[in-house]
C-alpha cells in the first residue's frame, strides 16, 4: 500500500502520513508474536495501574507496543488468536487512513477546509442515497447508531410545534407527543429517545406484535390504527412511527408498505432501520423491503455491512427545510464536524460499486445456502419460511414431544418441553459457536421461538471473512450435534424414572441444564446436625463426581453451572443413542454405596485404633515400671546399664503388643514371632483389591451390549498411603503401623521378641 500512495499523492505529508499508519497497523497486529520470556515478564507488570507522566517522553514505537499489550495483555497463553478478530483488509486501512487525514485536514485554513468538506460531505451522500436507491435525501453522519433516530425526532418536533424553538417543553404539554415503535425493536432504544428528548415514558407506545395473521415477529397494522385514533381522540400528537426492514432478534420486515398509508393519513414520520436495507443495493430486491425507500428517513450501518471498522453509521432522510435540519442537529456549520464522512468517503472509493455489492450478495448467498441445507434437517426448524430472501436464518433444534421419549414423556403436557428445548438449544449454538467461530452464529433468545440460533452474515461475514465452506462444516457440525440432542431430549424420562427406582439417589429437577439431568446420592445418616449432615453430602457426591469422571464413558459429568442453584450433585450431559439408562444408574448407586462404605470403614478404623493404641501405651507403660522393679534403677544408666547388662545379662519382661484391626483386639507378640521363626521370616500377603470396572476392550461403559461395570469393594477406594497408614507418637518413638514390621521399643533390644505392631 505505501507505493501506491506515494505514487497517487503529491504532498509528502500525505505520504508519510500513509507510510506512517502501515507501521503502526504492522506493530499492532505482528506484536503479538513475542517471545516467552518478555509475556513473563509482562505477566507480573503493573500494567493496569495507571502511573505519572513521563517526563522525557517516549517514541512512537514503544507508545504503540504499549497499545498492543493492552490490546492482549490478559492473554499470556495466547489465546486472543481464537477470538473473534476483525478482518481488517485493505479497505479497513482505508477507514482508518480517514481518522488520521481527518486529524491534517482540520489545520487547513478555514475556506479550503470548507471546500474539502462540502465535496466529502456532497459525494458520500450522492453515492449513498443512490447505492440505496433513496432519492433527494440528505445524510446525517454519527458514531452512536441510534443518533440519527434521535436527531430525526428532534426535527419532528421542531417541525409540528411552531414555538418549540422558543418556548421549549412547555409548549408539548398542550398536546403531548407520542412516539411509536414495535414490539420487535431493539431493547431500550424508545427508553433512549425519550431519556435524551426529556420525554416522559408516557409519550412512548409500543405496538404489539401480530397474534392471529401473519409473521408474529411484525407490527399489528389493525392494532397501530386503533392506537393512533385512540391517542388522538384524547389529545395527543402522534410523531413518530419506527418501523423494522429487518427485526434484530429474527431479521422479519415490517408490512412497510401499509404503515407508510398510515403515516401518510395520519401526518406521522416514518423511520425504518435493519439490516435488510442492505438488500436495497441488489439488482433484485423484494417488494416489502423497496417499501423502505418511501420513508421519510432510515438509518444504515455500512461498518459490519461491508467490514469497515471505525465508520460512521448514517442516516438518510428528506425534509425541505435547511433551518429545522439545522435546529435539529441533522446539519452543522462547522466544517470540522463534517469530517465525520471522509473514512467513509474513503472506504467507498476503495470498494467502488461492484464491490460494495458483492459484499452485500454474498452475505444473502451464504444465507441462502445455509437455510437449503436447514430445510433438509427433520429436527430443525426456521423462522425464515415466508422471508426467502431475508439475510438472516434463525433456526432451532425442536423435537414433538411425541417423539421426544419412548416411555411417555410428560414434559410437553406439564409445559416443560420448551424450556428443556431452550436449555438444549443454548447448548447447540454455544458449541457452534466453539467449533466453526468464523460462521459468526450466535444465539437469541425470541418471544414465541425461544433460544434460537441466529445466523447473520450481514453484520459477521465481511468481518470474520466467512465462506461457503464455512457454512459447509458449519451444516457439518449441525448433522453430528443434532443425533445427540435427539438422544438426550429422548433419554431425559427414562433416566429420571431410573432414579426413582433407587432410595440413595435423587433425582434434581434442573429444566436448564442441556443433558440428562442432575442426580444427587444421599448417604444414609443419623447425625442430629443439619450442618454435618450436609457436609457428608457434599464429601460423598464430590467423591462420586470425581470417581465418574475416572470412567472410560462416552458421557461428561460435572458439578453443572457455576452459579446455578443446585450444589452437592452431579450433572450428566449429554447422551448418545446406544446409552444403557439402567445400567448408567445402576453404576452410580454403586459407586456411591461403596463410597459411603468407604468413610464409614475409615471412621470406624480411627476410633479403633485410636483405642488400642491408647490402651497399648497403658500396657507398655506398666511394663516399662516393672522392668524398672526387676532390674533396678543402675540398668537405666547408659553406660552402667551397658557393663551390667554384659556382665549379668537378664529376660526382659517387656512383651511386645500387636493390634488387630479386624477383630480389635490387643495381644501379645509372641505368637507372631513364632510363627515368623517357623516360616522363614516372610513377610504378611498384601490386602487384596478389586479393579474397577471389567469391559470388553475398545468399547465404552454404559453402552448397550458392550460390556457392563462391577462395583469395587470398599477397600479398593483407599489408596495404598491409606492402607498402610501409621499412626504413633509424633516424637518418632513406636508406632503402630498397619501391614508393617514389628518395632522394637528401647527394652526391646535384649529381647527379640519384643515390639509391637496393628495387623
Amino acid at each position: 500500500m505505501e507505493a501506491p500512495i506515494e505514487q497517487a499523492l503529491v504532498d509528502p505529508m500525505l505520504a508519510e502520513m500513509g507510510e506512517n499508519l502501515n507501521k503502526a497497523i504492522q506493530i499492532l497486529e505482528d506484536g503479538q508474536r513475542e517471545v516467552a520470556d518478555d509475556r513473563e515478564k509482562r505477566k507480573y507488570s503493573r500494567k493496569d495501574i495507571p502511573g505519572p507522566l513521563q517526563g522525557g517522553g517516549q517514541d512512537v514505537a514503544s507508545i504503540l507496543q504499549l497499545v498492543q499489550n493492552l490490546m492482549h495483555g490478559d492473554d499470556e497463553d495466547g489465546r486472543w488468536e481464537h477470538r473473534r478478530m476483525q478482518n481488517v483488509g485493505e479497505q479497513g486501512h482505508m477507514a482508518l487512513l480517514g481518522h488520521s487525514l481527518a486529524a491534517y485536514i482540520s489545520v487547513l485554513d478555514r475556506e479550503r477546509l470548507r471546500k474539502l468538506t462540502t465535496r466529502i460531505l456532497s459525494d458520500t451522500t450522492l453515492w449513498l442515497c443512490r447505492l440505496f436507491r433513496y432519492e433527494n435525501g440528505s445524510a446525517y453522519y454519527h458514531e452512536d447508531d441510534r443518533e440519527g433516530l434521535l436527531k430525526v425526532c428532534r426535527l419532528v418536533i421542531h417541525s409540528r410545534y411552531d414555538d418549540f424553538a422558543t418556548e421549549g417543553f412547555t409548549v408539548l404539554g398542550s398536546r403531548q407527543p407520542v412516539v411509536y415503535q414495535s414490539a420487535a425493536c431493539r431493547t431500550g432504544l424508545g427508553q433512549y429517545l425519550c431519556s435524551q428528548l426529556g420525554l416522559p415514558l408516557s409519550c412512548l407506545c409500543t405496538v404489539p406484535c401480530n397474534t392471529m395473521f401473519g409473521s408474529q415477529h411484525q407490527m399489528d397494522v389493525a392494532l397501530l390504527d386503533r392506537l393512533i385514533k385512540d391517542d388522538m381522540d384524547s389529545g395527543r400528537l402522534p410523531l413518530v412511527l419506527i418501523a423494522n426492514a429487518g427485526s434484530p432478534g429474527a431479521g422479519h420486515t415490517d408490512k412497510l408498505s401499509r404503515l407508510k398509508e398510515l403515516c401518510v393519513q395520519y401526518d406521522i414520520w416514518l423511520h425504518v432501520e435493519g439490516v435488510n436495507l442492505a438488500t436495497l443495493a441488489l439488482g433484485c430486491v423484494t417488494s416489502s423491503v423497496m417499501a423502505a425507500t418511501k420513508a421519510d428517513s432510515m438509518t444504515l450501518t455500512l461498518g459490519p455491512w461491508l467490514g469497515l471498522p471505525a465508520v460512521p453509521a448514517v442516516t438518510l432522510y428528506r425534509h425541505e427545510d435547511p433551518a429545522l435540519s439545522l435546529a435539529a442537529g441533522l446539519t452543522s456549520s462547522q466544517p470540522v464536524e463534517k469530517l465525520r464522512a471522509l473514512p467513509l468517503w474513503l472506504s467507498l472509493q476503495y470498494l467502488g460499486h461492484d464491490g460494495i455489492v458483492e459484499r452485500i450478495r454474498h452475505a444473502s448467498q451464504l444465507s441462502q445456502q445455509l437455510l437449503d441445507h436447514l430445510k433438509k434437517q427433520a429436527s430443525i426448524k426456521t423462522s425464515v419460511e415466508d422471508e426467502l430472501n431475508s439475510p438472516v436464518v434463525v433456526f432451532r433444534f425442536s423435537q414433538d414431544s411425541s417423539t421426544a421419549s419412548s416411555v411417555g414423556s410428560v414434559e410437553g403436557c406439564l409445559g416443560w418441553e420448551r424450556e428443556v428445548q431452550d436449555s438444549l438449544n443454548r447448548w447447540l449454538g454455544e458449541r457452534l459457536v466453539q467449533l466453526v467461530p468464523a460462521s459468526g452464529v450466535d444465539v437469541v433468545d425470541l418471544e414465541d421461538e425461544g433460544t434460537c440460533v441466529r445466523f447473520n452474515p450481514l453484520m459477521t461475514a465481511a468481518v470474520l471473512g466467512t465462506q461457503e465452506a464455512d457454512v459447509e462444516t458449519l451444516v457439518a457440525r449441525l448433522t453430528e450435534i443434532v443425533p445427540l440432542l435427539c438422544a438426550t431430549l429422548r433419554l431425559r424420562q427414562e433416566f429420571r424414572e431410573e432414579v426413582y427406582r433407587h432410595a440413595t439417589l435423587a433425582y434434581v429437577e434442573d429444566l436448564g441444564w442441556p443433558g440428562l439431568g442432575a442426580i444427587r446420592y444421599l448417604p444414609k445418616s443419623e447425625e442430629p446436625d443439619a450442618g454435618r449432615r450436609q457436609q457428608e453430602v457434599e464429601k460423598v457426591n464430590s467423591d462420586l463426581l470425581r470417581k465418574l469422571k475416572e470412567l472410560d464413558a462416552d458421557l461428561s459429568f460435572s458439578t453443572g453451572p457455576e452459579f446455578g442453584p443446585e450444589k452437592n450433585c452431579v450433572f450428566v450431559g449429554m447422551a448418545t443413542e446406544d446409552l444403557d439408562v439402567a445400567e448408567l444408574v445402576k453404576t452410580i448407586a454403586s459407586l456411591g454405596k461403596d463410597i459411603e462404605e468407604s468413610g464409614k470403614l475409615l471412621e470406624n478404623m480411627t476410633e479403633v485404633v485410636r483405642r488400642g493404641i491408647q490402651e497399648a501405651e497403658l500396657q507398655l507403660q506398666k511394663a516399662s515400671e516393672q522392668k524398672l522393679m526387676e532390674e533396678g534403677v543402675l540398668r537405666q544408666i547408659p553406660l552402667v546399664g551397658s557393663m551390667l547388662n554384659w556382665l549379668s545379662p537378664t529376660q526382659s519382661s517387656v512383651k511386645g503388643r500387636t493390634f488387630n484391626l479386624a477383630l480389635g483386639s490387643l495381644d501379645t507378640t509372641e505368637p507372631t514371632y513364632s510363627t515368623r521363626t517357623q516360616t522363614g521370616g516372610e513377610t504378611p500377603p498384601a490386602t487384596p483389591t478389586s479393579t474397577v470396572s471389567k469391559q470388553l476392550p475398545g468399547h465404552k461403559l454404559f453402552r448397550r451390549g458392550h460390556g457392563s461395570f462391577d462395583a469395587p469393594n470398599s477397600t479398593s477406594f483407599l489408596s495404598p498411603s491409606e492402607t498402610s497408614q501409621s499412626w504413633g507418637p509424633q516424637d518418632g518413638s513406636a508406632g503402630f503401623p498397619l501391614q508393617a514390621e514389628p518395632i522394637l521399643t528401647e527394652a526391646d533390644t535384649q529381647a527379640p521378641e519384643a515390639g509391637h505392631y496393628v495387623r
